[in-house]
């Protein structure tokens, strides 16, 4: 299995810069590819990436999807003084040229074709490209938005025709519409395309009408190309997430690409001059490992816009890190999406409701009368002095977000435990497991003893029972003082090994556990308030929040429509995750589970497994030390019966869980 993290970077890309006074360009600067690169330098992530050198990109490669009108033009440049570069810019909107951009430009693709060469043959898992120009403005004939040529099209071509893909995703969390990549594959059913922008209406740059939701891809490649438009600026965390949960990730999982390709924008961070939006960089952090578990791991991230030096270049370093494999950090803000984004996710779902089949049995109607439709009403002031007073704000805008970044990086980055997943020895299977897996060793029997006499005497009534906890107190033990980010445990009694964890965990000083039951097991009521909360994926119907029969064919709109946007909204401090017998669960459905809850907790889960099947056992240690996602199977949709199981379910709960709210008929 490949593994490593590719990074690409050459200083010569910031040779491409602009020569003359341009108040729409100037925030495009060469500081932006270099202080992302002393940033990683400085978090020590340049020398755990897989260096892999950028080259310049042929006229071959760059003609699979541009003109060679274009070529020309560009390749033109090379030799012209700073008058005729003006002046051939000015035939472009937003875009500037340099004696050096044509060179950059085909570094920037070269670049990022050896990424996907990289990734693809197996040399690494994963990886970024740090680029300049940027690309998913750049249209077939036509220089657009700060981007030359399209970096993140030709490298989807690219790798259609070297490696034979059929289907490829590409994710666009810009915060400007990619036209460019929109026209390139509106009518490609092989390429899914999804972008989320500042829109406010058409108002925002480039201000196209199809840049809206209702605009779904053309003839062949209708449902293939998914816009989210924000209507309003200040979009934050749950918002972002909300999207991922209620609209990217499903169709993600329908579509089941073969390479994920990100548009990686940072503009639609806080700080940035351009976006105006509020999320913080570890955000990325999470949208990057939720982009992990497809394409058995295959992401190629590119990276486009970003104009707040210090919101970029954290960002940047938020992806890495979690591309190497790093716990994810713990979300900050309130989890619950603002009324617009909901709306907009909700319009998005209408739009794609007849080519989608998780959509097939969806609630989902459009909404014309928006929240944020009487803004326009409000006309521009016409007063000349408000473009430089918008400067002066906007600069103290840009100091105020400085400072933030310097205070909240503080706190979010936590030191990484040395040793990532912690199990015991005691059946001497612990040899079966991944080569990563820690044994600890198991609690000395007087010690458990001593322990559930004073503590658990109410849960434990055998002593068989007793003497299984051994191994999982270790275990547990070293997850709640962090030495480990995870572990687990083989129990012959799992639902009393559970009672225990949940309350030993929160004696130590945990305010929020969530606990996932998997399979038929007896749960033992926590009188823990508040501090414990309890999901239940069975086939026999119990007390706590009920998930029934989550089966293969419900398994998507079970966990991306219901235990991930409770999850998030709970925000815990520890995940456990009890597996018993009897699961409705296959092996594939538990693994991609746990992956997918690695993003919560600061990573930090205890898995307690009932039964000691060895492939159910190795599939876990897998996903507990971050290895890909192996490929889930066909993807087989919902019946209409489990969909409205689901849809009661979050009705029932939305109000308290708001990361389940994706329809815009709220309250909210």
């Amino acid at each position: 299995m490949a593994s490593g993290t590719a990074l690409i970077y050459d200083e010569e890309m910031t040779t491409h810069k602009l020569l003359w006074s341009d108040p729409v360009c100037d925030i495009e600067v060469p500081e932006r590819l270099s202080s992302s690169y002393e940033r990683l330098k400085y978090y020590h992530l340049v020398e755990r990436c897989v260096h892999v050198p950028a080259r310049e990109g042929s006229e071959e490669e760059i003609l699979l999807v541009h003109s060679s009108e274009h070529l020309e033009v560009a390749k033109s440049t090379q030799t012209m003084n700073e008058e005729e570069l003006k002046k051939v810019s000015g035939n472009y909107d937003a875009f500037f040229f340099h004696p050096n951009t044509y060179r950059c430009a085909r570094l920037a693709v070269g670049a990022t074709l050896q990424l996907v060469d990289a990734v693809m043959s197996g040399k690494v898992c994963n990886g970024m490209a740090l680029v300049r120009p940027p690309g998913h403005h750049s249209q077939r004939n036509a220089a657009n938005g700060f981007c030359l040529f399209n970096n993140v099209a030709i490298a989807a071509e690219y790798a259609k025709l070297k490696y034979s893909l059929q289907r490829i995703l590409i994710v666009d969390w810009d915060v400007h519409h990619g036209q460019g990549t929109q026209y390139i594959f509106e009518e490609d059913p092989s390429v899914l395309y999804f972008s989320w922008h500042r829109y406010e209406h058409q108002e925002f740059w480039p201000s196209l009408k199809e840049s809206d939701y209702d605009a779904v891809g053309l003839g062949k490649g209708k449902g293939f190309n998914i816009n989210l438009p924000w209507n309003k600026i200040g979009m934050g965390n749950s918002d972002y997430l909300a999207a991922f949960f209620h609209v990217l990730l499903p169709m993600a999982f329908e579509f089941d690409p073969e390479l994920v390709i990100v548009s990686s924008g940072y503009d639609s961070g806080i700080g940035d001059p351009e976006g105006q939006m509020n999320a913080t960089p570890e955000v990325f952090a999470h949208l990057t490992h939720f982009l992990m578990q497809l394409a058995n791991g295959k992401l190629c991230v590119i990276l486009e816009g970003g104009y707040h030096l210090k919101s970029l270049s954290e960002s940047v370093c938020m992806t890495v890190k979690t591309l190497l494999g790093d716990p994810v950090p713990q979300i900050t803000g309130e989890m619950a999406p603002c009324v617009s984004a909901v709306e907009s996710i909700q319009n998005v779902r209408a739009a794609h409701k007849h080519y989608w089949k998780w959509l097939m049995y969806e609630d989902a109607s459009y909404l014309q009368n928006l929240s944020t439709k009487s803004h326009l009403l409000k006309k521009a002031d016409p007063n000349p002095s408000t473009e430089h007073e918008s400067k002066i704000t906007n600069n103290d805008e840009t100091v105020k977000a400085e400072r933030f970044l310097e205070l909240h990086m503080k706190n979010t980055l936590f030191p990484v435990p040395p040793i990532k997943t912690a199990t015991t020895d005691s059946k001497g299977s612990a040899h079966l497991l991944p080569v990563p897996v820690h044994v600890v060793k198991e609690m000395d029997k007087m010690e458990i003893k001593a322990l559930v006499s004073g503590f658990y005497a109410d849960i434990v009534k055998e002593d068989r029972t007793l003497l299984s906890l051994g191994s999982m107190l270790a275990i547990l033990d070293k997850i709640l003082k962090k030495e480990v980010c995870n572990g687990i445990a083989e129990s012959p009694a799992s639902s009393v090994s559970v009672a225990v964890a949940l309350r030993h965990s929160v004696r130590f000083g945990f305010q929020r556990v969530l606990c996932i039951f998997v399979g038929d097991m007896q749960i033992i009521p926590n009188t823990e308030d508040g501090k414990i909360l309890m999901i239940h994926i069975c086939e026999k119907e119990h007390f706590s929040l009920l998930l029934k029969d989550a089966e293969g064919d419900d398994f998507f709109s079970a966990v991306l429509g219901f235990i991930l946007p409770v999850a998030y909204s709970y925000q815990p401090n520890l995940t456990v995750i009890a597996v018993g017998p009897n699961r409705s669960l296959g092996i594939s459905g538990i693994s991609l589970l746990f992956s997918l809850l690695r993003g919560l907790a600061e990573s930090r889960i205890f898995a307690v497994i009932e039964d000691t099947e060895t492939n159910l056992m190795q599939n876990v240690a897998k996903a507990l030390v971050g290895a890909s996602a192996s490929h889930f199977g066909v993807y087989v949709p919902p019946t209409q019966e489990k969909v409205n199981k689901i849809k009661i379910l979050r009705d029932q709960f939305q109000q308290q869980w708001k990361m389940l709210q994706c329809s815009g008929k709220l309250s909210i």
